[in-house]
């Protein structure tokens, strides 16, 4: 099948906008337009693409479907570009990052990508053990990820890791002091959301199951700050741990525990020459905040 082009951009507008009417709204049609267009794309695909329901999403099909859409659209908008067509508008590139990267060395990706005339960045801040499902399901044209295997279409390379180290603030630290370490079992814990597994980690290495008490503070910077105030112990990435630990906000616990976490940039494998720009961009600010 060779689906027409407003097909596709159809399924991209509800998978973006999630109903049929807010996707007519996005493209300037009637919502029977949009209608007819996916039911004209499901004929042809022979099965369902787009699950109705609130929001609306791409069924499994839709999303193989969704993947070919937004990789027709990126070389699209560069072959506009290259051509020199003023109506070109801008090109979206939609990436998937966990907190901890875009709060720290990915910040060097976003000061280079500002420069770019004509680029929208669109990031998806996802856990780097989940961000794959976003590449599987075309929301994603890349993604820093926890997995070395490629996602089917991508392309996989190993960025650096990411260290991470148990802190607290340095009254919390002495609260919870025991005298030849702390007191693991009881003293009060800070947790991303349910997916972070990192002070876990470290519990587990002790044989300590969950505190009592665990807070949970879902941004990376109010994380970090929950830290600081004393609210409970963290583990911190080094490049927010380190300055504190200089500047004498927080202390390290443990000794040299830390959690080291491997960093991969998974790609779209289509000739793109923005998504290869935006590639060496990442490699440049990996090799700047991550240890080899």
């Amino acid at each position: 099948m060779r689906p027409p082009p407003d097909q596709l951009a159809a399924l991209v507008a509800i998978a973006d906008h999630g109903t049929f009417e807010a996707a007519a709204r996005h493209l300037h049609v009637s919502p029977s337009a949009v209608s007819q267009r996916i039911r004209a794309l499901e004929s042809a695909a022979g099965q369902v693409v787009v699950r109705r329901g609130t929001p609306c999403r791409p069924t499994a099909a839709g999303e193989t479907l969704l993947r070919l859409a937004r990789q027709t659209e990126l070389l699209y908008d560069e072959a506009r570009a290259a051509l020199g067509d003023d109506a070109a508008g801008r090109t979206t590139l939609a990436l998937a990052v966990n907190a901890d990267t875009l709060a720290t060395w990915f910040r060097d990706v976003v000061a280079e990508v500002a420069g770019w005339e004509g680029v929208a960045l669109r990031l998806v801040v996802e856990d780097q053990a989940y961000s794959g499902r976003l590449l599987r399901s075309g929301d994603c044209l890349a993604a820093v990820t926890g997995d070395p295997v490629p996602v089917q279409g991508c392309s996989s390379e190993r960025l650096g890791v990411l260290r991470y180290r148990p802190a607290a603030s340095p009254a919390f630290a002495e609260r919870w002091s025991t005298g030849r370490g702390h007191d693991w079992a009881r003293m009060p814990m800070v947790v991303f959301n349910e997916q972070d597994a990192l002070q876990h980690d470290v519990l587990r290495d002790r044989g300590v199951d969950r505190p009592p008490v665990v807070h949970r503070v879902p941004t990376s910077a109010d994380f970090h700050e929950a830290v600081r105030l004393g609210l409970g112990w963290g583990v911190l990435p080094e490049p927010q741990l380190l300055p504190d630990v200089e500047a004498g906000r927080v202390v390290t616990l443990g000794g040299r525990t830390h959690v080291d976490v491997d960093l991969h940039w998974q790609r779209w494998r289509i000739d793109s020459p923005l998504l290869m720009r935006l590639t060496d961009a990442v490699r440049r600010a990996a090799r700047g905040g991550l240890r080899r």
